[in-house]
């Protein structure tokens, strides 16, 4: 049994589309054991609660230095036996020691094809904005392993996503979340669970 942690900052659709994907047995084997989130707002910890899994708030700005931040986030992720973390728009910079104890056992869902409209300041619409600056035709989604760049890790799946003439950066996001980062990311983790990547 794959023991899973989802971290997450917002709304938590992705998480939404993994508690869906495993109740659906698209994912199998699996089991979210904790979503852990920096927001004590985040409507993802209601999704959880919902879900009968366990939600925890552990945010920066309750700890005076980081470092004891990434102290405690580390050891609420050990205490749960994790196998694999999986980052669902968490908007916090992994710890350099979290990457190093969880080599290529913590996942990303980024919402273009890298290597484009990725990297450091691209997150959420702003990853669509440039894309529909650039005039790009195609866009889409990327798992892939965390290390310590950003969005640099090896890719397990992407998949791409039409970009049509009177997109707004919204109708682009809501469709690439729809298309591919819902469809992705319960397979990155079926896939994990059965030694398949």
């Amino acid at each position: 049994m794959l023991r899973i942690c989802v971290l997450v900052s917002g709304g938590g659709t992705n998480l939404q589309a993994i508690i869906d994907a495993i109740e659906s047995g698209k994912i199998t084997d699996t089991e979210i054991a904790c979503v852990i989130s920096n927001n004590k707002g985040a409507y993802a910890l209601e999704r959880a609660k919902n879900a009968g899994i366990e939600a925890l708030c552990i945010s920066p700005k309750d700890y005076d230095q980081r470092s004891d931040f990434n102290k405690a986030l580390i050891e609420k992720i050990d205490e749960h036996n994790i196998d694999l973390v999986v980052l669902a728009g968490f908007l916090v910079v992994i710890p350099p020691e979290m990457i190093k104890k969880y080599e290529r056992r913590i996942i990303n869902v980024h919402p273009s094809l890298i290597p484009s409209f990725c990297g450091t300041g691209y997150y959420g619409l702003k990853v669509h904005e440039a894309a529909l600056k650039r005039g790009v035709k195609v866009s889409g989604a990327t798992v892939h392993f965390v290390d310590e760049g950003t969005d640099t890790g090896p890719i397990i799946l992407q998949k791409a996503v039409e970009v049509l003439p009177d997109d707004t950066p919204e109708v682009l996001q809501r469709r690439i979340m729809e298309q591919a980062e819902w469809e992705l990311l319960p397979a990155a983790i079926d896939m994990i669970a059965h030694g398949k990547v």
